[in-house]
């Protein structure tokens, strides 16, 4: 087997492959491009983007070439996979300022340059831009069956729920495809990533390849990423977890990987860490409270990736103090806030509750807390004499900590 594919398995990182033993074959050959399409929805990419870029970076690792290939075309239809209803339609200098935001991620992950396993990332608004609709198709529209079309997940579930799916949506899978035919055209990419519920797109892309040139490409995805207790990797309370750090800075992102469940220490370990692999199951095997020092462990090395080491080990310092010491470190993240002030709104504000009525749950809970002290008041008002050393200490459980400072 191929050291990548090797690697990629033992990690944790395939779902399925179209056929894995010819794609080993071409990837013992020499380096092999591969590709991700990434649509831009939003100026930054978010956690639920990070298997597929660490598959990247691991691809990269191993002598291959990786490609980031931006939806600056696809995104002016949206997506319809798992979706109820349709992506809002962006103007398109929201998608320039979303392409923007996104092409920054990357370089904290993948090489760019010239060599052979150097990065490059394109736009498909290069080439779907320029469609001409009847040629389109006239080339490409008649290799694709509606019958077929209509048994995949990311339509037949629309279908199945009775919610509606534009004709614009539904082009969406042709376009994917077309964009895999037009990259091992212009580029030699011969192999598309993508999470699992890509896979009928791209098992889409691969036939179209053969059909219309003749040419062997393949087709990897990554498994869906769930918790432990069953939610959705990449979410919480206060929203996504964004890789950008003018949305979510390096402390929140080491805080967001210390709150890892038990049962996903190890799992997260061999998927979001470059740590050897007996390295993290022995991590992973840990119980009890010693399975803490895995989480700080993970928390460390994800963030150093993202956010390089000096700030990830800085975050890591912050939470010893503020959790192992009790001291409301000045590094802590933090609001401004007008005072006197609810503290439910401040929990709010400060993203430790997605509403009032959640606040107001955590501290039926004891669950709230103000400079380390348990609230047990619903309707707290929290005052300027509150400060310590000008700011006060809002917690939500053990592990989410947030200074809040009077304006000025």
């Amino acid at each position: 087997m191929d050291e990548f594919l090797q690697a990629a398995r033992e990690r944790g990182y395939i779902h399925q492959v179209t056929d894995e033993a010819a794609l080993a074959a071409r990837m013992q050959q020499g380096p092999l491009s591969a590709y991700v399409g990434f649509d831009c929805t939003a100026d930054s990419l978010h956690v639920g983007h990070l298997l597929s870029i660490m598959m990247l970076r691991l691809l990269q690792r191993m002598g291959h070439r990786p490609v980031a290939l931006l939806g600056g075309g696809t995104t002016r239809i949206g997506d319809p996979s798992f979706r109820d209803d349709a992506r809002p339609l962006l103007s398109d200098a929201q998608i320039e300022t979303n392409k923007a935001g996104i092409r920054k991620t990357f370089d904290a992950f993948l090489r760019f340059g010239e060599g052979p396993s150097d990065a490059i990332m394109l736009d498909n608004a290069r080439w779907l831009d320029s469609l001409l609709y009847i040629p389109f198709l006239r080339d490409v529209g008649r290799h694709f069956s509606v019958n077929r079309m209509l048994t995949m997940d990311s339509v037949r579930l629309r279908l199945e729920r009775e919610q509606p799916l534009s004709f614009l949506e539904f082009n969406y899978m042709l376009l994917q495809s077309y964009d895999f035919l037009e990259l091992r055209r212009r580029h030699g990419v011969a192999l598309q990533m993508g999470g699992s519920d890509q896979w009928g797109n791209i098992v889409m892309g691969v036939e179209l390849n053969r059909r219309i040139d003749a040419a062997e490409v393949f087709g990897l995805t990554t498994p869906l990423l769930t918790t432990a207790s069953g939610t959705k990797m990449g979410k919480t309370a206060g929203g996504a977890v964004w890789l950008n750090p003018d949305r979510l800075p390096a402390y929140d992102y080491w805080q967001f990987w210390r709150n890892t469940e038990d049962a996903d220490v190890g799992r997260f370990l061999g998927l979001f860490t470059e740590l050897p692999m007996p390295e993290v199951r022995r991590l992973g095997a840990l119980g009890g409270a010693e399975i803490n020092e895995g989480k700080k462990i993970l928390a460390t090395e994800a963030t150093a990736l993202l956010h390089g080491r000096p700030a990830a080990e800085a975050a890591a310092e912050t939470a010893r103090r503020a959790f192992e010491e009790g001291e409301a470190a000045a590094t802590l993240p933090g609001i401004t806030a007008s005072l006197p002030a609810a503290l439910i709104d401040l929990a709010v504000q400060a993203g430790l509750a997605a509403s009032k009525g959640e606040a107001r749950r955590l501290v039926r809970q004891n669950g709230l807390r103000l400079n380390d002290a348990p609230v047990s008041d619903e309707a707290l008002v929290v005052t300027e004499a509150d400060l310590r050393d000008g700011a006060a200490k809002l917690s939500a459980g053990r592990k989410r900590h947030v200074l809040v400072r009077a304006p000025g």
